[in-house]
């Protein structure tokens, strides 16, 4: 069982849409997930669009993948330099720090993080 950026059990980040390398739900990882899907995102429109501009089209669903495509308020499993590019670029998504993956604070500070969290009580 993986650890989140805070020190405790990995939590699921989204059943609907689901999400993850493994589409079980979390953010965990593994061999083969080169893209290192760790941080667990609640995608916003900006975020969206930004991603498409840079190849990664996350809006039109791709059924062959099981890939629902995503809206606003959906919840999913970004790779961590998606999310660190999206950063840089000002648009980055809040983040659920109890189901982003521990591993992600290899790239990414976790004061950086705690200013995205999704829930308050995660800031502190």
């Amino acid at each position: 069982m993986a650890n989140n950026v805070i020190g405790t059990p990995l939590k699921p980040c989204s059943f609907d849409p689901l999400t993850g390398w493994y589409r079980d739900g979390s953010c965990n990882t593994g061999p083969g997930d080169t893209g290192l899907h760790l941080v667990c995102a609640q995608v916003t429109q900006a975020f969206l669009e930004f991603s498409r501009s840079r190849g990664n089209d996350l809006i039109t669903p791709r059924p062959e993948y099981r890939f629902p495509g995503l809206k606003p308020g959906d919840r999913w499993c970004l790779c961590v330099f998606r999310w660190l590019e999206a950063y840089e670029a000002g648009c980055a998504p809040p983040v659920d720090l109890e189901a982003t993956h521990i591993s992600t604070l290899e790239f990414v500070d976790l004061e950086t993080l705690r200013r995205f969290a999704l829930n308050p009580s995660q800031t502190a």
